[in-house]
C-alpha cells in the first residue's frame, strides 16, 4: 500500500476510534446516572430498555473479543 493511502486509513481509523471514545463516555455518562431513571420510578419497560442495551453491547464485546457466536 503507497504512503498515501495508509495515512488516509489511519487517519480514518483514529477518527473512528475517537468516535468510538465519544460513544464510551456517554454510555459510562449515562450508567452513572443509572439510565436516567430514579429507583422508585423503575418499571418494566425501564427493565426491557436496559436489557436491550445490554444485548448490544454484549453483541460488541464478543465480536471484539471473540467470544460468544464470534468465537474462533
Amino acid at each position: 500500500m503507497e504512503k498515501g493511502a495508509k495515512s488516509t486509513a489511519l487517519d480514518v481509523f483514529i477518527a473512528k476510534k475517537l468516535e468510538i471514545d465519544g460513544m464510551l463516555q456517554r454510555l459510562q455518562t449515562l450508567s452513572d446516572e443509572h439510565f436516567n431513571t430514579h429507583p422508585d420510578d423503575i418499571d418494566w419497560g425501564d427493565v426491557g430498555t436496559l436489557s436491550h442495551y445490554g444485548d448490544r453491547l454484549r453483541e460488541i464485546c464478543d465480536s471484539a473479543f471473540h467470544e460468544g457466536e464470534y468465537a474462533r
